[in-house]
């Protein structure tokens, strides 16, 4: 979760997984953050995330998909 930039490729990647991943209505990432409509979330963070990749200053929608994703793959484990 630290990179500085990501690649288009990498960008889809982590879209295919969203594409195929079950995403719960809500959810609580952390005490401060709650998402009440993931699916949208995540559907405009793909959109800005597929402007702005390769800028390393605009990459807190990569960061917030990457945790997203961790935190569906904990849920998962669980």
């Amino acid at each position: 979760m630290s990179k500085n930039v990501y690649t288009l490729e990498e960008v889809e990647q982590l879209k295919a997984w969203f594409d195929q991943a079950e995403l719960p209505a809500e959810m609580q990432l952390d005490k401060a953050v709650y998402i009440p409509d993931v699916k949208e979330t995540v559907r405009r963070l793909f959109l800005q995330a597929h402007v702005c990749y390769e800028n390393p200053r605009l990459q807190g929608c990569l960061r917030l998909l990457e945790r997203i994703k961790a935190h569906l793959e904990e849920e998962k484990k669980n």
